[in-house]
């Protein structure tokens, strides 16, 4: 039965994130992720898809020979899909782990039924339940997804999942595959199907949701809301198209918001920040300056009222503080919009002690650079304690 107290964090960086273009990942650059991911505290690790190749195959291997030797380790789980050349790739790859995890999938709507499996219905029934007792001999932790749930039926997707579990599945993952869905939906999806599905509460129920429309991480909550005790997500939410839900973004509001999630889990946030900063070095880009939690302006700021109360107090615009995820201090950023209590403050930082009235000299040389230069920098700021009137 699922721990109705604990929030399983399954991160498919290595899967599902190196899919997306530009963050291919070669066997050493995976390994150094892993034992990276180990470090941040995740339960499962989702090391790859076997059979895609011998080298993710190797990768696989040596990560579950590894980082997954070791009785406290993540759990090492390999995708396969519901089939049986793929299953055993994945029970061959993950063999030497201490804890292991076959996750095999099927889609369940009837789109993709039909447009890409090209099978019915009681066809996807029958290939679910023997595909999942094929996995069941290899391992007693085997994860069934079924693919483009929000999309499916929900009578159709009632009978996957009841016969996925009575094959010996022990986690059903519900996923908005396409990141179609809202979280209103994404939330009521799972009441059901718990509801309704004999056995549900025996096993752990999961979400995994994509970005297409930007609500993934709030569809990942909402799911956690609705009974989902396993979330999948990934660093800085890399992952097919728009990515996935973000690791970061997901365990920041469980810590910031206690009060709606009195839910515990095992994530180290002091080794958020140097998570992103490993993958941004190993992957082809890093976050958008502006991404939630670990963006580089997640921390800074401009504006001079926000500056004032910052500088006072930083709760008043900061919810969480930077050392709690590990990232280096808040950074007050002087443009434009930043007031004289900015100013003063950096001058300071760098020696420069003025009063009333010289500070407000200063000031006005600096509004004027300010107009004229995008990015202001300290020898800039020095630069104005002698600078003539810009009309001079």
């Amino acid at each position: 039965m699922a721990n109705q107290d604990r929030v399983i964090f399954f991160d498919t960086t290595l899967r599902d994130g190196e899919q997306s273009p530009g963050c291919t990942m070669h066997h050493a650059e995976k390994l150094r992720m892993a034992e990276q991911l180990a470090r941040l505290g995740v339960d499962i690790i989702e090391a790859g898809f076997p059979i895609a190749s011998t080298g993710d195959f190797e990768s696989v291997k040596a990560i579950a020979s590894t980082i997954g030797r070791e009785a406290n380790a993540p759990v090492i789980c390999g995708l396969a899909r519901a089939k049986q050349g793929d299953i055993e790739a994945v029970a061959k790859a993950i063999e030497p782990a201490h804890r292991r995890r076959i996750h095999t999938f099927l889609a369940t709507s009837d789109l993709h039924l039909e447009a890409k499996l090209r099978i019915t219905r009681e066809q996807a029934l029958d290939q679910a339940g023997e595909m999942v007792h094929l996995a069941r001999t290899f391992t007693d932790n085997v994860e069934f997804s079924a693919e483009d749930a929000t999309r499916s039926d929900i009578e159709f997707l009632i009978k996957i999942v009841t016969i996925a579990i009575q094959a010996g599945a022990t986690t059903i993952n519900l996923p908005d595959t396409v990141g179609y869905s809202t979280p209103a939906e994404y939330q009521a999806l799972f009441e059901t199907v718990i509801a309704r599905v004999p056995g549900a509460q025996d096993v752990i129920f999961s979400t995994h949701c994509h970005d297409d429309l930007g609500m993934a991480t709030a569809n990942a909550l909402a799911g956690v809301l609705g009974g989902a005790r396993q979330v999948e997500c990934t660093i800085n939410g890399i992952g097919e198209r728009a990515g996935n839900a973000a690791l970061e973004e997901i365990a920041a509001a469980l810590m910031v918001r206690k009060d709606r999630f009195a839910l515990e889990n095992g994530i180290v946030m002091s080794e958020i920040g140097p998570s992103s900063q490993m993958l941004s070095e190993i992957i082809s880009f890093g976050p958008a300056p502006n991404k939630a939690v670990i963006g580089k302006n997640a921390f800074a700021h401009e504006s001079g009222i926000h500056q004032h109360g910052v500088l006072a107090n930083p709760l008043t615009y900061e919810i969480m503080t930077p050392a709690s995820i590990g990232v280096t201090a808040n950074a007050i950023v002087l443009g434009k919009h930043s007031g004289r209590r900015a100013l003063e403050h950096r001058l300071a930082e760098l020696g420069h002690t003025l009063t009333k009235e010289e500070l407000d000299v200063v000031y006005h040389r600096f509004t004027e650079l300010a107009d004229r230069k995008k990015s202001i920098y300290d020898q800039d700021i020095v630069g104005l304690l002698t600078a003539e009137p810009a009309n001079a």
